[in-house]
């Protein structure tokens, strides 16, 4: 299987073994070989006495390492995943295997502490219905397939701690968990929690962001079976662990999970695609529910375990919704109404006070003061935003967020006007407003631009911070604020109600219980969905009334959804050639609406740098839609055509299966 990523050369391909690579040349191994006068890299699949090949073979030309890298069981987790994506299984195997680093694979490293795992008391999982009855189940080698709604609470009784026990439970059992998070605070979490229960050396952490040796010395741990338990991000799902009897995904409904490179996966589904190969147990867990989530278990693939409605009171902050009164949001103090700003007050005296803004920076988003036109830059009609305070500072001159290009003598387009004012106000201003408000209070930022911080103290001061980079308050914060609830439910996103509602529920997850005085107050319009969903904490049935929206209107996860783009030439070509279900429903094509779906940056300027029309050349894209159960022979015929295309040379597209928004750029 070569490294080539050509769809038509998506195939085993067969060469002779020297005499002097008889002993090394196995299957699993790196090795190098000739194909169309070049020499490319490739692993090892198989060995056999005889080819079905008719002409002569050409020898391989190198084994790279002796070390057998690529797992029987990997290499058809990446074919399946091949196949459900319609891409190529050397894009898969790329994703799985890491990149060689010579020095690991000589090093000495001790095994795994002698002795049995002990079975562990269920612990958290005591207080979910069906919680004790999965912990069981897994500590006797079972399947189940649950998706979880967790509890809200800070380390250590908290979701890594759960999932700690559940490695634990499989482990016990005499078999191996594969756990994905969503990024590296999450897997230090869970690596402190398995550390804390299991001892040292039983389980591996496997994340770029460790480096490339770290990163390959867990994977050759795992690969050769010192260690059975694993935690890690998305492309852990791929890892080769031995045994494997328990998947988890946690907080499945976050970005990080899709990987950006072809076939463009999602980790939630390539578990479930590796728990129905191997049989193994899987655990979709998070403190809020996705619909794709919710359609797990209206299918019966997996049953809910939640927690009862006192336990959830009792676990809980007191939450509840500011009516925002629409003042103008760049007036001094006009986004925190007085209730707001009065429930800060009071929760300093007893800890930490979350602050989570939708938007990092100090002004991402500006109009013209005058005619309220969205401010746009000269060079590409990218939005510009304010950096920084203004007065004096000239690096208050507004910049472009897709070119950079500071605009310092911006006029609008449409009035002449040039004065800005606030569209979206970031977590840098408001950090500003909040300090000015409340003189002498310690005021932290984390994400944007500024380090994400980890954690603070339990001493009273202001975190103001971004969705998904709320710092762990040591014994939880005293209260969270929720500013600008609208930014998130307003976004030109399919999933705009449940990311809103997952990022609400993450932040309010880490507040006190309602009993220690914990609250939450989000400023928007009370009677909204989402908003109420936050006030009763039911994810479940928000998500379930997502799911029967989209059913209705036929939208994923309730069908499959494939957008192809790229060149015009290459998205007719591939539609010409492939045989596509009866039941398939074209939308487009379409211009791509200056999209940047080639590379997912800005768009291409002109040679005089203008930006390009929207119905230039190269940016159209197709739309296909099929029911669930016609997936795979959507997904097949992708393939097919993809071959056949590749083949003729046609221009290249991109083919992505159930993307995060289908409908983006239409």
């Amino acid at each position: 299987m070569l490294d080539v990523p050509l769809p038509h050369l998506d195939r085993v391909l067969d060469y002779t073994v020297p005499a002097s690579m008889a002993a090394t040349a196995v299957p699993g191994v790196r090795v190098r070989a000739r194909l169309a006068g070049a020499e490319v890299e490739g692993f090892v699949v198989d060995r056999r006495p005889s080819s079905d090949h008719e002409g002569r073979l050409q020898p391989l030309r190198k084994v790279v390492s002796p070390e057998p890298v690529l797992d029987p069981a990997v290499l058809a987790l990446a074919r399946a995943v091949a196949r459900r994506w319609a891409g190529t299984t050397a894009d898969v195997l790329r994703l799985a295997v890491p990149p060689r680093r010579a020095a690991v694979e000589v090093e000495e490293r001790p095994g795994p502490p002698a002795g049995p795992v002990a079975a562990p008391a269920p612990g958290p999982w005591a207080q979910y219905a069906g919680g004790s009855a999965l912990v069981a189940r897994l500590l006797a080698g079972g399947s189940p397939r649950a998706v979880w709604t967790a509890l809200p609470g800070a380390p250590p009784d908290d979701w890594a701690g759960a999932l700690a026990v559940l490695a634990a439970a499989t482990l016990a059992g005499g078999r191996g968990a594969l756990l994905v998070v969503p990024d590296r605070r999450d897997v230090a979490r869970v690596d402190a929690a398995l550390t804390a229960l299991l001892g040292a050396g039983r389980h591996v952490r496997l994340s770029a962001d460790d480096g490339p040796t770290p990163r390959y010395r867990a994977y050759t741990a795992l690969r050769r079976g010192r260690v059975r338990v694993v935690v890690g991000t998305r492309a852990a799902a791929l890892a080769p662990v031995a045994d494997l009897g328990l998947v988890v995904c946690w907080d499945d409904g976050d970005d990080s999970h899709v990987e950006p490179r072809a076939p463009y996966p999602h980790a939630r589904d390539v578990l479930v695609e590796r728990a129905d190969l191997v049989g193994a147990a899987a655990v979709v867990g998070s403190p809020a529910r996705t619909a794709a989530a919710q359609q797990l278990v209206a299918t019966g693939w997996a049953r809910p375990v939640v927690a009862a409605r006192e336990v959830v009171r009792a676990r809980a902050p007191r939450t509840a919704v500011a009516e925002d009164d629409g003042r103008d949001p760049a007036g001094p103090g006009a986004r925190l109404p007085a209730s707001a700003l009065r429930l800060v007050r009071e929760s300093l005296l007893a800890g930490p006070v979350l602050v989570q803004v939708p938007r990092a920076g100090y002004l991402p988003a500006t109009a013209c003061q005058r005619c309220r036109h969205p401010a746009r830059c000269p060079r590409c009609s990218g939005p510009l935003a304010l950096p920084a305070a203004g007065g004096a500072d000239v690096a208050a001159a507004p910049v472009c967020r897709w070119c950079a290009t500071t605009a310092p003598a911006w006029a609008c387009r449409h009035c002449g006007g040039r004065a800005l004012r606030a569209l979206v106000v970031g977590s840098g201003r408001t950090a500003e407003e909040l300090g000015r408000a409340l003189p002498g209070t310690t005021v932290r930022r984390s994400g944007g631009a500024d380090a994400v911080i980890d954690d603070v103290p339990a001493a009273p001061a202001l975190v103001v911070a971004t969705p998904g980079a709320e710092p762990v308050a040591a014994g939880g914060y005293a209260a969270a604020l929720l500013l600008d609830t609208w930014a998130l439910l307003t976004r030109a996103d399919l999933r705009s109600a449940e990311e809103a509602l997952r990022r609400w529920l993450s932040a309010a997850s880490l507040v006190r219980p309602a009993g220690e005085g914990g609250r939450v107050l989000a400023v928007g319009e009370a009677g909204l969905a989402p908003l109420q969903a936050l006030v009763r904490w039911d994810p479940a049935g928000h998500a379930e009334r997502e799911l029967v929206e989209r059913v209705e209107l036929g939208l994923p996860p309730a069908v499959t959804a494939v957008r192809v783009a790229g060149p015009a030439a290459g998205v007719r070509a591939l539609l010409e050639a492939a045989r596509l279900p009866p039941s398939t429903g074209v939308l487009g094509p379409v211009p791509a609406q200056g999209r940047r779906w080639a590379t997912g940056g800005p768009v291409a300027l002109r040679t005089d740098g203008s930006a390009p029309a929207d119905d230039a050349p190269g940016a159209q894209q197709v739309l296909l839609r099929v029911p669930s159960a016609d997936a795979r022979a959507l997904a097949d015929a992708l393939r097919a055509a993809r071959a056949v295309t590749s083949a003729r040379k046609e221009p290249a597209v991109r083919v992505q299966v159930d993307p995060l928004d289908p409908l983006e750029g239409w």
